[in-house]
């Protein structure tokens, strides 16, 4: 029996990881969510949960008076998740925010000494150093919930301490594989949405349908494994059966495999050490085949201006990860077009003086600085 935290429990990563406690009935002690009180309040009703935190300090109020007959503390804001990650009832705090709003309540969790189960990427891509040096300090676990992530980790179990030669990432291709920049010019916030694989949330489909999410997953699997950029490769693996893999140094391959759902990562993460029998996840390898290409880094531009970030490092990382969560926002608003979001992150980048990622604030303010220049570029029509 263990209590847990999520962060984002509304999301996609956060109803799944509720549906592994339902399966493993576990303890909840601790919700946040952005917006959505309506399915926030059931969650709460539902596992008793005793603290909960809403972004939206009106919506909070909202809620409070919803759960007044209810034993539930009620916070808002950013100060309100980090008081819901740090809560003492809980071992493990899932991470399912997106964006960097889930980096001080992350930062919140690890000073607590609770373990992360980490779905939100942004947090190691534009903080890396700051995060594994906190977790590091603590004596903490960063407990990887993402597929891909949890792959390598899976496989790196069996490693017996050898040399790694390469991480190798894979990538479904998104809704546009195949396609040509030309092709990709008209295409709407419905077609980039329309995943073949995964069922997610619109923020992370876009980065899938753009390849920056695979760029985001690139820089996280630098710190959560201390390897270099020249030991990181991206496969575009249509199937999505493989997760991951692990090259040796004898160039014997190590890989994941399962069928794609995050329930059995989401659940690998809430069991670890530990593998828990999962009713209807069986993977059938019987009539499949398995395809392996290299990514198409010129039609899809995020993915090559993600490694040039991550080459760089300092906080080139953390403004492409800024310019890109604006520019995807300025595409589901129907602002821009598709092509508009790796043009404004490549311009961001280029306008990015070279600093420190040591310093949190330093780290906040060029996350702003990005997401204010692409709003610029937007209102002035640069692009």
């Amino acid at each position: 029996m263990k209590t847990i935290s999520i962060l984002g429990s509304t999301g996609s990563i956060g109803t799944q990881t509720l549906q592994v406690c339902r399966d493993l009935g576990y303890r909840v002690a601790a919700l946040t969510a952005g917006k959505n009180i309506d399915l926030l309040e059931r969650q709460v009703r539902e596992f008793q949960v005793p603290v909960v935190s809403v972004y939206d300090p009106e919506r909070a109020e909202i809620l409070k008076k919803r759960l007044s007959d209810f034993p539930c503390a009620v916070f808002s804001g950013e100060e309100g998740n980090c008081i819901a990650a740090s809560v003492p009832e809980s071992s493990l705090v899932v991470t399912a925010m997106m964006g960097m709003i889930g980096l001080k309540p992350t930062l919140a969790a690890i000073e607590a000494g609770k373990d992360i189960g980490l779905a939100n990427k942004e947090t190691l891509v534009c903080a890396g150093a700051v995060v594994m040096a906190a977790a590091e300090k603590k004596g903490v676990r960063i407990l990887p919930v993402d597929s891909e992530h949890s792959a390598i980790f899976q496989c790196l179990q069996g490693a017996g301490g050898n040399p790694v030669s390469r991480l190798l990432l894979t990538a479904s291709g998104g809704p546009f594989y195949g396609k040509t920049a030309a092709e990709l010019k008209n295409v709407t916030v419905q077609d980039a949405l329309k995943h073949p694989n995964w069922s997610m949330g619109a923020k992370i489909t876009i980065d899938s349908a753009t390849l920056m999410n695979k760029g985001l997953e690139w820089i996280e699997a630098k710190w959560l494994f201390s390897v270099p950029d020249e030991r990181l490769d991206v496969l575009v693996h249509r199937e999505s059966i493989v997760h991951s893999a692990v090259e040796f140094e004898d160039h014997s391959v190590i890989a994941q495999m399962g069928v794609p759902s995050m329930y059995l990562p989401i659940k690998y993460a809430l069991t670890y050490p530990a593998r828990v029998r999962s009713g209807d996840y069986a993977l059938s390898l019987i009539g499949k085949t398995l395809h392996f290409e290299q990514a198409d880094e010129e039609t899809f531009a995020c993915l090559k201006l993600a490694k040039q970030a991550s080459r760089a490092g300092g906080l080139y990382p953390a403004v492409l990860n800024g310019a890109n969560e604006q520019a995807v926002s300025l595409f589901l608003e129907g602002k821009i077009g598709f092509l508009g979001i790796p043009a404004m992150v490549e311009r961001a980048l280029s306008e990015t003086p070279r600093g420190d990622a040591g310093v949190l604030e330093d780290i906040l303010d060029a996350d702003r600085r990005a997401r204010a220049q692409v709003i610029e570029y937007y209102e002035k029509g640069v692009l």
